[in-house]
Formats: C-alpha cells, sequence, structure tokens
C-alpha cells in the first residue's frame, strides 16, 4: 500500500523549501537564528536537509536490521538529551553553517532538486520489503512510515523557528501531518516527563508542571 502521509509529505517538503528560499532569508543569510548558534542560512539548510535525508534514505535498499519503535529511537539519540553546546548538538549547527557558506543560490539549487526527487522516493516505500529504513549516522532503523514523520517533525519545528527568525508567517501544514508529528511529539514528552505532566499541561493546566517539552 501506499506510504501513509506520502502526500503530505510532499505538500510538507514543497512548504519547507519554498519558505528556506524566500527572501526575507537570503537578506538575513548570516544573522543569527532563532537557534542559538546558528545562523539563518544554516537553518535555512538545515530546514532543506530533511528533504535530502528523506530522499536518501527511502530510496537506500531496505536494511535488514530489525525497526526500532520512533520512541526508542529518541531515547537513543545524543542530540534529544544533550545540552545546547555539547558535541551532540553544536555538530549539528556548525555543519548547517558549514553548508550555508555555499550561499542562498546553491540552497535554492537544492531544494528544487530534492523537489524533483522526492515523488520517487516516496514512491519506492510503497511495498518495501522488509519495511525497515537505515539510519546510518545512528546505527539502528525506523520503519519507513517512522522515518517520514522524524523528517516531518524536523520541518514544522524549523520552519517555525525559520519564520521566528524572519519575521515572516509560519507555514500551515496538512491536517494529516500537525495530527501525525503533534502525536510524535506527545509520545516523547510523556516519554521524558511521564504520561500524568502531559495531560495535565494539555487538559488541567492549573495543575500541570511548568515545563513539559518533548525536547531540551
Amino acid at each position: 500500500m501506499p506510504l501513509p502521509l506520502a502526500d503530505g509529505f510532499e505538500t510538507s517538503a514543497r512548504l519547507a523549501c519554498g519558505l528556506a528560499t524566500r527572501p526575507e532569508v537570503t537578506a538575513r543569510w548570516t544573522d543569527e537564528s532563532a537557534c542559538a548558534g546558528m545562523s539563518i542560512g544554516g537553518l535555512a539548510n538545515h530546514l532543506v536537509a530533511q528533504v535530502d535525508l528523506a530522499v536518501g534514505l527511502l530510496s537506500a535498499p531496505p536494511s535488514e536490521l530489525a525497526p526500532i519503535p520512533v520512541a526508542e529511537h529518541y531515547r537513543r539519540a545524543a542530540w534529544a538529551h544533550s545540552a545546547l553546546d555539547e558535541e551532540a548538538n553544536t555538530t549539528i549547527r556548525e555543519s548547517a553553517d558549514a553548508e550555508a557558506g555555499s550561499g542562498s543560490d546553491a540552497l535554492a539549487a537544492r531544494a528544487a532538486a530534492g523537489l524533483e526527487a522526492l515523488p520517487d522516493a516516496l514512491a519506492a516505500a510503497d511495498g518495501r520489503e522488509p519495511d525497515s529504513v537505515l539510519l546510518p549516522w545512528q546505527g539502528w532503523a525506523l520503519t519507513a512510515h517512522d522515518l517520514t514523520v522524524t523528517r516531518l517533525m524536523e520541518m514544522m519545528v524549523h520552519a517555525d523557528d525559520l519564520a521566528a527568525s524572519t519575521g515572516v508567517e509560519t507555514p500551515q501544514f496538512p491536517g494529516d501531518v500537525v495530527a501525525a508529528v503533534l502525536a510524535l511529539l506527545a509520545v516523547v514528552a510523556a516519554d521524558r516527563h511521564g504520561q500524568t505532566a502531559l495531560v495535565r499541561a494539555l487538559a488541567r493546566p492549573q495543575r500541570a508542571p511548568g515545563q513539559v517539552s518533548a525536547f531540551g
């Protein structure tokens, strides 16, 4: 069957790439973004990188590793449990800023190439057997669906970061994408803070703790 969220992923990728290549981003390319320690150009590159990653990973042959649950993925990922000034996070920012050194025209070309390749990559996930996508920098695998949801989360969060950095309106993503990303964030937040804390934050703010963020 077709990959769930395939249509929503393609729409979201176009929204993210459209934001990353806006003139407001180019005009403030070297300014610091809302993500402390990362330039606006670096953040734009990091946003477009989520499309590149989806294309590359979904186009690769299936992994022989058994996929792990998405909550376990975030339990294991070093960056999700590291301070902003620790290597797991500084490496991400430094890599994105280095890519930004190529300039906004290079990013626009990269975004266009990623969007062109994306439909075939999403189609390649249809009937994938086994349904296991290797994350080579981590050493474990996710299902194709979970992989796409993790990339969608990155797109939604960093699109808001980039919009806030440049004073433009945050893109509004498709409803099925929003539901999947919010479900993911809720799972990770509950894993970090406990289900009671999250339920209270969403339904009983008078009893909620001060912080139930999924990350940081």
